[in-house]
């Protein structure tokens, strides 16, 4: 098959990873950068031209996108699909995956377990505060990666007075409840079509709250407990990604979705667990393509 990795950076490990192991299989691969990507609709159809080239022999894709490029990203996407060209991750799964409300709103629509939450649109700081209950807690951007625009507030004025700083910028973001048993830790599933096929147990290094690795956090390989496999294969299926990573926090009260990620990378795991993800993705594509 002709498969592209959607990537801007072809020299990423995750980007080489695939390749490697597209090239492996005897599929014959390549890297489109989205930016150089034009989309259009032309006789009434939907056409693609890379650079100034035509494209109209791939079979698959396996969109890389980057936060920063979500809304460019997520419609070359749309458009692959309207050519009938078999994406991994879809646009629209990418966009509600991305956006921490919707995914946290989808979650709970399928009765999955997830801390509590608030969208903090309110007119007022103190009333969202008061209605929230006890400091402290977790401030996030609706959308961001790595750990970026993720704030701890300690106490109840430092919340508030991030929640008046946000509102004023016009930034939208979400509070949500610090799990404090969870120890500056989580678990990264990686679930692919419909199995999870590898996990990792990520820890924040010290004086850090956020595990994620490109932060210094730590990993190590973790098994799962019957019901964090059972919830992240029931958040990958209500966010309808055949590929995704589910960040999952170990509470007292149980497993709780903390986050979902459409395109996660795969230095961390695949180091981690020795479990080669990207052949995995192949199978995946080779099993799926109509």
């Amino acid at each position: 098959m002709n498969i592209a990795v959607l990537s801007r950076g072809e020299n990423l490990y995750s980007t080489k990873s695939l390749m490697n192991a597209g090239m492996r299989r005897n599929h014959t691969m390549e890297v489109l950068d989205p930016m150089l990507c034009t989309v259009a609709i032309e006789n009434g159809k939907p056409t693609l031209y890379y650079c100034d080239e035509r494209v109209e022999d791939l079979d698959a894709v396996i969109p890389r996108i980057g936060a920063s490029n979500t809304y460019f990203g997520s419609s070359l996407v749309r458009h692959l699909e309207c050519m009938n060209v078999f994406t991994i991750v879809g646009a629209e799964a990418i966009l509600q995956s991305r956006n921490k409300w919707t995914c946290n709103q989808i979650l709970a629509q399928a009765g999955i377990p997830v801390p509590k939450t608030f969208l903090g649109n309110t007119y007022d700081g103190e009333v969202l505060m008061k209605l929230f209950g006890k400091a402290p807690v977790i401030i996030k951007i609706l959308q961001g990666t790595h750990g970026q625009g993720v704030i701890l507030a300690e106490t109840p004025a430092s919340a508030l007075s991030t929640i008046e700083t946000l509102n004023t910028a016009k930034v939208r973001f979400i509070i949500q409840e610090f799990i404090e048993e969870s120890k500056g830790s989580d678990l990264r599933v990686i679930v692919i079509d419909g199995k999870a096929v590898a996990a990792m147990k990520r820890k924040s290094r010290e004086g850090e709250f956020r595990s994620n690795l490109h932060r210094g956090g730590s990993s190590e390989l973790v098994r799962l407990s019957p019901q964090e496999e059972n919830i992240a294969l029931q958040a990958a299926r209500a966010l309808k990604l055949g590929v995704c990573g589910v960040d999952i926090l170990q509470s007292s009260r149980g497993p709780l979705v903390l986050e979902i990620n459409s395109t996660p990378g795969l230095e961390g795991i695949e180091t981690t667990t020795k479990i080669d993800i990207s052949s995995l993705i192949m199978g995946y594509i080779e099993r799926n393509k109509p």
